[in-house]
């Protein structure tokens, strides 16, 4: 499973990259198809955001902690300060590790949204 990533180098600049979740195969019950699970990950806390109709655009900013973002509804862009775009829909989910740096830019989509924001304890590895 693919997870899209943001983070920041020691120059500042903000960069995309992905990173694979491994995942193996999970009987849930014996009549149901397996599932595809990856391993169970510490989290410190979650957040659930509501993003009013209209939020438009965010210019240059960080997060303020390690956080993986998963969209429910609605859509965003983001675009790195090396110039690198992507659009997020709804059920993408974004880790983002540009705590410092330049950030990033968002451009939200024009219906309300709403995002968990599931914090990260440092030092917690995600392949």
């Amino acid at each position: 499973m693919k997870c899209l990533r943001v983070y920041a180098t020691a120059d500042g600049e903000s960069h995309f990259d992905e990173v694979e979740i491994p995942t193996t195969s999970w009987q849930a019950h014996p009549d149901a198809v397996a599932f595809e699970m990856s391993a169970k990950y510490a989290t410190s806390g979650i957040r659930f955001t509501h993003i009013p109709a209209g939020a438009g655009k965010v210019d240059w900013h960080t997060v303020t902690e390690r956080v993986l973002t998963v969209r429910l509804d609605g859509a965003a862009e983001y675009q790195t300060s090396d110039g690198d775009e992507r659009r997020v829909p709804a059920g993408g989910f974004v880790l983002f590790e540009d705590v410092d740096g330049k950030g990033h830019k968002s451009l939200h989509s024009p219906q309300e949204q709403t995002v968990l924001w599931i914090s990260l304890p440092q030092g917690l590895k995600i392949p």
